[in-house]
């Protein structure tokens, strides 16, 4: 009855420990110290075979304190035969456990119990043990500092061998019969409780992923969220998916865009996969951990883990597409809202050009007929000319207008662009020269001429040139540029100028927009460029930054070079 009360105590204390699911060093170690502090002995040995590795979990003590040691290493090399001449009691005790692990002991022949156990109380003396698959015999030297030597086979549900538990003291005599069959039915319990333990880390680990994987699938659903936080996000579901969460960080690159845990620091323990997007690589995440852990698939990373961390890059790949595909239908529908709108203020800038343009025809007229009446005071005569030259200016605007709604017929002719850009030049030199600016001209050789209205090609310089002009109230440099490419022409225009913030940049074609001060323009400049190039088929565009200058780059359409026929 006593006997039965301590298996059953010792018992609840290992399946507790399996039960818990402790990683396999921290089971293995506190198995051993229950099973010594019990048994008394002055070393107990744990081994098991699991993931196609070999662990050995040793507590000894010296009389003052039990010390541990844990070792790893793959089962081919545990597996591999014992050199030819073995260094006697430590080879000969590592060929006992590895025969014993593939189970070639015949049971009930001594030294060993019907149960498949070797015991001995006295190493000192050689024993000799025959192989059930072999022929003939084998002479072991057990001897060394540990006279009493027991070892128990452990086995799983499916009567598998996992493991072995070894026992040593060393006085001689150590074990009796009854403590052999005690340990034979505790190494049986312990062999369930280690295969129940795998269990519970397995389906531990499962959850784990799986949460992760379903967690990342809502954070993909979340719609108008941007991509830079919705990466942010998934991010931080990967470390408590890892085996050591609380060792573990984790970091997503893409485009050389970083999005980590906080304090990730890079470290040789890694476990990556790389992002590739439409077959393009585009970076790569990574989970590592900030300190060293013992051997297990990938170095410290479970095999598990390798199928999580590529299931992850691929709900990557989704997420990166389809932010992508948001963004490109975002943009395009401002295009849409842009030329919608450009199209709107084209058909009301017509109909108003139209109506003002006869009431202000008959002003500028009478105007310049009453300055033509004979005796008219000096101050009336100012007035007019007022009149005049404000009646002028309107008419200019009105121009401008019809020109962005394309209600100004063009007389397009085979013009050479490096022509256009020294004559428009040569009307802004004074003014250039005043603002103390300094231009760079970059004119392509050869350049294809291009059928275009020569009038509104030059106003697209000037009105260019005039912009840069006012956004350098303190001088600069002014560059202008001619390419030729692929059946086109372009025409640069860059300052080092104050430049635009994202949201000039935004409305900087839309028709009245303007950041200058009251009457200092009318914000008709840059929708004229875009209403001309666009109505020659061309292209315009713009990239500037506060603080850094603009660059305008205007692409026109140039004829197809006619074709050779050989005959």
């Amino acid at each position: 009855m006593p006997r039965l009360q301590e298996f059953c105590a010792l018992s609840h204390q290992i399946l507790q420990r399996a039960t818990l699911g402790d990683l396999r060093l921290d089971f293995m170690r506190k198995v051993a110290q229950v099973i010594r502090e019990y048994s008394a002995c002055d070393a107990v040995e744990l081994h098991l075979i699991e993931r196609r590795k070999y662990y050995r979990c040793r507590l000894s003590t010296d009389g003052v304190a039990p010390e541990s040691v844990f070792d790893i290493e793959p089962l081919d090399k545990f597996d591999a035969p014992p050199p030819e001449s073995p260094a006697a009691a430590d080879a000969d005790r590592q060929w006992l456990r590895r025969e014993m692990l593939r189970g070639h002991f015949q049971p009930g022949k001594p030294p060993f119990t019907a149960a498949g156990s070797f015991w001995t109380n006295d190493t000192a003396a050689p024993v000799v043990l025959s192989l059930s698959h072999e022929a003939g015999s084998r002479s072991l030297n057990l001897g060394g500092e540990y006279r009493s030597l027991a070892v128990f086979p452990l086995l799983a549900n499916n009567h598998e061998r996992i493991g072995l538990l070894e026992l040593d003291s060393r006085p001689p005599g150590f074990f009796s019969a009854e403590d052999i069959e005690f340990y034979e039915s505790l190494a049986q319990m312990l062999g369930v409780a280690t295969a129940h333990r795998r269990a519970q880390v397995e389906v531990r680990e499962r959850v784990k992923e799986l949460t992760c994987l379903y967690r990342i699938a809502q954070v993909a659903e979340r719609t108008g969220e941007p991509l830079n936080q919705i990466l942010q996000a998934v991010v931080a579901l990967l470390p408590p998916a890892w085996l050591y969460p609380e060792i573990a960080m984790a970091r997503i690159i893409i485009d050389e865009q970083t999005y980590a845990t906080p304090g990730f620091r890079d470290t040789p323990l890694k476990q990556s996969a790389e992002i590739y997007v439409h077959g393009v690589r585009r970076g790569a995440v990574e989970v590592v951990y900030a300190e060293p852990r013992s051997e297990l698939d990938e170095g410290p990373f479970l095999k598990e883990e390798r199928d999580l961390i590529e299931a992850v890059a691929g709900e990557l790949e989704v997420i990166i597409e389809r932010g992508q595909a948001a963004q490109e239908r975002a943009k395009l529908e401002e295009q849409l809202r842009h030329a919608d709108r450009l199209a709107t203020i084209g058909q009301l800038s017509a109909g108003v050009a139209h109506e003002l343009n006869e009431p202000l025809g008959n002003i500028l007229g009478f105007a310049q007929l009453a300055q033509k009446c004979p005796g008219l005071p000096a101050q009336a005569d100012q007035d007019l000319q007022k009149i005049v030259n404000a009646s002028l200016h309107a008419r200019e605007i009105i121009r401008k207008l019809m020109i962005f709604a394309r209600q100004m017929p063009q007389q397009k002719t085979s013009i050479n662009l490096n022509q256009v850009v020294g004559n428009g030049l040569s009307f802004l030199e004074a003014r250039l020269a005043k603002g103390r600016i300094t231009v760079v001209q970059r004119l392509a050789p050869n350049l294809p001429e291009v059928v275009a209205d020569p009038s509104q090609v030059a106003q697209v310089l000037i009105n260019l040139v005039v912009n840069a002009m006012q956004a350098m109230p303190e001088g600069g440099v002014l560059t202008v540029e001619t390419q030729a490419a692929a059946h086109a022409v372009r025409l640069i225009v860059e300052d080092t100028g104050i430049g635009m913030s994202e949201e000039v940049l935004q409305q900087v074609f839309v028709p009245f927009f303007t950041t200058k001060e009251v009457g200092q323009g009318t914000g008709l400049g840059l929708s004229v460029v875009h209403g001309i190039v666009t109505a020659h088929g061309g292209t315009i565009k713009v990239a500037s930054q506060a603080g850094q200058g603009s660059r305008f780059e205007v692409e026109l359409p140039a004829p197809k070079p006619p074709e050779h026929k050989t005959s």
